[in-house]
């Protein structure tokens, strides 16, 4: 018996300042279309036009059902401050109790 079997999805992006990240974290909770969103602060390095870059940024891990990443997506794309936002979907596993919590929660975004 296994105890995470639920399916669910997390979609992460990075904005660069704390009050972008609160923002799309409320827009996204507003739309019901993510149960929860965690916000952690990261150092990104990366190469962008030819250059390397070291910058920090806030990375956004929104837990929701595969069924609204389609809205989700959409939604952090239309008002990402990035002109290429990351956009990354993982399939997770999760308990029973913790997936029917954000089922409830997204219920009607979908």
């Amino acid at each position: 018996m296994t105890l995470c079997s639920e399916t669910l999805s997390a979609v992460t992006t990075t904005v660069g300042t704390a009050e972008d990240a609160r923002r799309l974290a409320q827009a996204v909770l507003a739309q019901r279309l993510a149960a929860c969103v965690q916000i952690e602060a990261i150092t990104s390095h990366y190469r962008w036009e030819g250059a390397l870059h070291e910058d920090g940024e806030w990375r956004l891990v929104c837990k929701t059902v595969p069924q609204a990443v389609d809205g989700l997506c959409a939604l952090l794309q239309a008002q990402h401050p990035y002109t290429l936002p990351q956009l990354v979907v993982q399939p997770q596993q999760a308990s029973a109790a913790y997936a029917d919590w954000v089922r409830q929660e997204t219920q009607g975004a979908w």
